[in-house]
């Protein structure tokens, strides 16, 4: 890993054991929905919305707490130690209402314990690692959002993201299509920007610094097939709505 990355990925570590509210939020906003639908998924009806939120808010104090114990000899990737703590999380609050039906105590797993074998167990599903990724993509995109100017955006957002074409666009908002191709390119410059940030932010190994290109990404402005990059963004994109409704239609029922 160069170290930009590591610089990015130590200094946001370093915000989170301050307390820093806004690291907490961003690590809150970009992995929550990953950690609500896992534990959903482990829980099998056995646990109710209010319990999945308890287990996945507590599952990034831990990762903030243990996160120094990373022995990058051992390659385990950042979703694999999230995955691992997320188990530890979901494992302590079964055993606890095990041990309310016996009417005993219970000895759970040290942290430490679960964190170690975080690289030993198996890896994650290509399920899951998509998801990870999904979420950094996401996270990218909203970044990009925020420091863009509103029309540029909703130019990306309309031409990229929801398909429109470059003439309908144009119509639409009473600007060239070459104003339209200007746009898209400055934007999806910040774009590939923020993304790169994101995942240096969030890697731990050599391997996660080649996913955006497994992913159908390329983050090097010389080299990338803009068309490509941009079909492989909306794809994603249109993976996380529905995602996204999918989780709102199980918090509702």
């Amino acid at each position: 890993m160069n170290s930009k990355s590591t610089d990015l990925t130590t200094g946001f570590i370093s915000r989170l054991r301050s307390r820093d509210p806004d690291a907490w939020f961003e690590l809150w906003e970009i992995f929550g929905p990953i950690l609500r639908a896992q534990l959903r998924k482990w829980g099998r009806g056995r646990i109710g919305i209010e319990t999945v939120q308890d287990l996945s808010q507590e599952t990034l104090a831990a990762l903030s707490t243990a996160i120094d114990q990373h022995d990058p000899s051992r390659g385990a990737r950042f979703s694999t130690w999230l995955l691992a703590i997320a188990k530890y999380t979901f494992g302590g609050e079964m055993d606890r209402r095990m041990a309310i039906k016996r009417g005993s105590g219970v000895k759970p797993i040290s942290l430490e314990a679960e964190w170690a074998g975080a690289s030993d167990n198996p890896s994650p599903d290509q399920s899951y690692e998509r998801s990870v990724f999904a979420a950094k993509v996401v996270a990218a995109i909203r970044n990009t959002e925020r420091e863009c100017e509103f029309v540029a955006f909703s130019i990306y957002r309309m031409r990229v993201l929801e398909g429109q074409s470059g003439r309908d666009v144009a119509k639409l908002l009473r600007v060239s299509e070459a104003t339209i191709t200007r746009r898209l390119a400055k934007v999806r410059a910040l774009l590939r920007e923020n993304l790169a940030q994101v995942i240096g932010k969030f890697s731990f190994t050599e391997e996660e610094k080649g996913e955006a290109l497994r992913n159908g990404i390329e983050l090097n402005p010389t080299k990338a097939d803009d068309t490509l990059f941009d079909e492989a963004i909306a794809e994603i994109h249109r993976e996380q709505l529905e995602l996204s409704r999918f989780e709102s239609s199980q918090d509702e029922s």
